[in-house]
């Protein structure tokens, strides 16, 4: 429990020392400085959560990282075992990215500033008008270059199997029709919330094969690439829990 402790003020201490570093990169890129700026804001959110992956001693096997689009706009579409996930993920996607989060979190200092400078949106669930322009906003930001994450299962899994894919999560990658780069995870709800503390779980992430999508119809990218990522995804954790056995 003193290990857990000490892990979640590290967690918090580093965000807020990198914050002001962030903060300065930020206005920067909203003076005009956007690519190199972007690069910044995320290189240092990447040291926080190696170091956060370090201090906590998790061991991660991370495989086809040769599968990462580095230029240009891409759709990360992640199962959603843990909180741990966006950690993994800026760790090791290698370049800048956002996500959608709930409203609610612009409430939590420093992190809502971080969420907004990674190019993150917040979306209010309750307000449909509000929603569907927070997704419209991501698609252009897609359209524009940048990266995005979406956890199509609309919650986390906490361990169990893959959950059904919201039909509506799809929005960000179909009407962008931008490259799908599916990511599968194991393991990162065991490092702390199935037993409320920290524990040295082993996790293990994959980045998969490129799915392009602008060549797909409309029709087919909002019927045929929920069903295709899905697979995809499944078909890996399969083989993550096979060699568990």
């Amino acid at each position: 429990m003193i290990k857990t402790i000490f892990v979640f003020i590290y967690i918090g201490f580093a965000m807020i020392t990198f914050l002001p570093i962030g903060i300065v990169a930020f206005i920067l890129y909203c003076l005009g400085l956007r690519a190199p700026m972007r690069q910044v804001v995320y290189r240092l959110a990447q040291a926080w959560a190696i170091s956060i992956i370090h201090v906590a001693g998790v061991k991660a096997e991370v495989s086809g990282r040769e599968n990462i689009i580095r230029k240009g706009g891409v759709c990360f579409i992640s199962n959603h075992c843990g909180y741990f996930d966006i950690i993994l993920l800026l760790a090791y996607a290698n370049r800048p990215f956002g996500f959608v989060a709930k409203k609610e979190l612009t409430l939590v200092p420093a992190l809502n500033c971080w969420i907004f400078m990674l190019g993150g949106l917040f979306i209010d669930r309750k307000n449909i008008r509000k929603a569907i322009k927070t997704i419209n906003n991501g698609v252009q930001r897609i359209k524009n270059g940048s990266g995005m994450v979406i956890f199509p299962e609309g919650t986390r899994s906490k361990g169990h199997e893959l959950l059904p894919f919201h039909p509506g999560s799809f929005k960000l990658a179909t009407a962008s029709a931008a490259p799908v780069v599916p990511v599968a995870i194991v393991g990162s709800y065991d490092i702390f919330e199935k037993n409320a503390r920290l524990t040295k779980a082993p996790v293990k992430l994959a980045f998969l094969e490129v799915i392009e999508t602008a060549n797909l119809s409309a029709e087919e990218r909002k019927k045929n690439l929920p069903d295709k990522v899905f697979q995809v995804i499944k078909e890996q954790l399969d083989k993550f829990n096979s060699s568990n056995c």
